[in-house]
């Protein structure tokens, strides 16, 4: 499904506004095709000789293999959670309806997992040097800093910067 999915325009294009004209847009590298030599792998009559899988197949692998190994023990946590309280479901949360929150157990440990594994994985880290920067101020004690600033200075000393590097770095 990810295979097909990554292929649609509609899914991989980011639209900038509320329009539905149709799409045109280079997708970025997450749905481009990576090749993989099976040489090795396969033997000499076999017809696949290389395999071509999109970055997002793989994420939609481990997703995959989280929500069905791991995020079925959600309802276990959410038992003992119960049990704990003395709580025979969690029918109460929305009244008139039962245990209905109580088949969302292993989603709720999913949509944690999915938004960690997003923020980790796949969204892209933005850094700049004011955040470099500050990360350093909050984080290291004066003689770290102190010690920081010494060992720039050696190396920027062996290494004089070029007016084009200069300039880069402004």
């Amino acid at each position: 499904l990810a295979n097909v999915m990554g292929r649609s325009q509609w899914l991989t294009c980011p639209r900038k506004d509320l329009s539905t004209g149709w799409l045109y847009c280079d997708p970025g590298p997450m749905f481009k095709s990576e090749h993989y030599s099976l040489e090795e792998w396969v033997p000499h009559w076999f017809p696949w000789k290389e395999l071509a899988i999109m970055p997002v197949q793989w994420h939609a692998l481990a997703l995959g293999l989280f929500a069905s190994i791991i995020a079925p023990f959600g309802g276990f946590f959410a038992s003992g959670f119960k049990r704990a309280f003395k709580i025979k479901d969690f029918g109460d949360s929305i009244p008139g309806h039962g245990g209905i929150t109580d088949r969302m157990d292993c989603q709720m440990v999913m949509a944690v997992f999915a938004y960690i594994y997003h923020q980790s994985f796949i969204a892209p880290q933005n850094f700049s040097v004011e955040i470099i920067l500050d990360q350093i101020i909050r984080n290291l004690a004066y003689e770290e800093q102190k010690y920081l600033y010494e060992r720039l200075g050696e190396i920027f000393h062996q290494r004089p910067l070029t007016q084009s590097s200069q300039l880069a770095c402004l």
